[in-house]
């Protein structure tokens, strides 16, 4: 509806402001896509939401735990330890699992120890007792039930 002024200027007036609306409109949507609904591509997505997946968020060499807690972190183990642990920690832990700490001496597979793990987080540990065989170059792969590897942990074992 145009409302004409006494001067005859109303109905310019009127067209001035609606291209003003108009123009703050489509400002609105170009800048603001967000706000005016989904996009056809989010509409017909049928893939679920993803999953949470399994998470190592610690993974450390030590001598010992108390109270599940490690201590005497390291990197360097003398052989008089007499063991080592390899610690490791998820979070989350989605749904009941197992990881692997694969043991490695020298390059060479040594052992291979299956951990069972249970949501909603997770820390567990294995262990070696140490020989006068076992000085050298070590590393722990933690690897989940597929093999892929979700962390490594290297140490050295000396006098």
């Amino acid at each position: 509806m145009y409302v004409e002024s006494r001067d005859g200027t109303g109905q310019l007036i009127m067209k001035f402001k609606v291209r003003i609306l108009l123009l703050f409109l489509l400002l609105w949507f170009v800048l603001f896509p967000h706000s005016y609904g989904h996009s056809a591509e989010e509409k017909n997505s049928s893939a679920p939401p993803n999953p949470q997946k399994l998470a190592l968020v610690k993974a450390i060499m030590c001598e010992g735990l108390k109270e599940r807690v490690p201590y005497n972190q390291g990197v360097v183990f003398p052989l008089a330890a007499g063991r080592v642990y390899c610690y490791s920690e998820f979070d989350p832990v989605p749904k009941k699992t197992a990881i692997y700490h694969n043991w490695y001496y020298r390059g060479k597979l040594s052992t291979r120890v299956k951990l069972n793990l249970q949501p909603p987080r997770w820390a567990t540990y294995s262990t070696i007792n140490l020989e006068e065989t076992d000085k050298g170059p070590w590393r722990v792969e933690i690897t989940d039930q597929e093999g892929v590897v979700l962390g490594i942990v290297r140490f050295s074992i000396t006098d």
